[in-house]
């Protein structure tokens, strides 16, 4: 007997355009999106907001930003992190190695990621989940921060990013040198986080699909997943909006990937419903 398979379907970066909202709700009432991560930095988080309360069965919980984006607080108290328009650095690489050997730069991400945290406390919203723009949220030094405040933030579930390529790999193509890095550098990441999501008793799923085909995740791309998706739980993310990535959006309110779901009896769960389970 097959095991039972169970999908997160989740909408990144909530909050950071008028664009990514509408496709969001759209997606979210006419297809089969599940959740979504609000940045409460974004531009048009306000609207995501109140799109979210207006829409109470769409599982919301946060995207860190602490590269690529705004941040909540002034550069006035978090100088080693943005510039003068409280704007994170474009690199990811930059970014993350100067909070890795910065000790002024970790200081002052505690005061950011808890803002960002009381701001999503704010809006009233049950936090569904966390995570990170860029998957910054498996970074040493932020994961450390946020483990050890998991109770004090109310954190229940988390995503643990981690491809399996065994079975994503097959499914894409081209872009080798990208592909390959990511999941060699979040299945490490993964696995050094795991054990402590565990003692704290943080949800998580076993798989998380969409790392390897940032930017592609279609309407194709979820045909081959869905059959070959594994048991127990799992998520599919990606970056829906009417413009930029309107095919991510075309591929989660397909009816055909909707009768695919159905048809393989994939149960489509927010992360709040393994919240018992741990």
């Amino acid at each position: 007997m097959q095991p039972v398979r169970r999908l997160i379907v989740n909408a990144d970066d909530f909050g950071k355009s008028g664009s990514i909202n509408a496709a969001v709700i759209q997606a979210h009432q006419r297809g089969i999106l599940t959740t979504a991560s609000l940045m409460v930095t974004g531009a048009a988080g306000d609207q995501a907001i109140q799109l979210a309360r207006e829409n109470p069965k769409l599982g919301v919980g946060l995207h860190l930003t602490l590269c690529c984006g705004s941040s909540a607080l002034p550069q006035a108290q978090i100088p080693e992190l943005v510039d003068k328009d409280g704007n994170f650095r474009n690199s990811a690489v930059a970014a993350g190695m100067k909070y890795f050997f910065s000790t002024a730069a970790r200081e002052q991400l505690k005061v950011e990621i808890e803002r960002q945290f009381e701001k999503f406390a704010a809006t009233g919203l049950p936090l569904d989940h966390v995570n990170g723009h860029l998957h910054f949220h498996l970074h040493p030094t932020v994961f450390s921060i946020i483990a050890a405040n998991t109770e004090k933030w109310g954190i229940r579930a988390m995503r643990l990013t981690r491809d399996p390529a065994t079975i994503d790999w097959p499914l894409g193509r081209g872009r080798w040198l990208y592909r390959g890095s990511h999941a060699l550098i979040f299945w490490l990441l993964s696995r050094r986080s795991q054990s402590v999501l565990r003692a704290r008793k943080i949800a998580f799923t076993r798989f998380v699909f969409g790392l390897l085909e940032n930017a592609r995740a279609t309407e194709s791309y979820a045909l081959k997943l869905l059959p070959r998706l594994p048991g127990g739980e799992s998520e599919l993310y990606s970056h829906p909006s009417l413009d930029e990535f309107r095919h991510e959006f075309e591929a989660l309110i397909s009816p055909r990937v909707a009768e695919c779901v159905r048809r393989e009896g994939i149960q489509l769960i927010r992360y709040q419903d393994l919240w018992h389970d741990y």
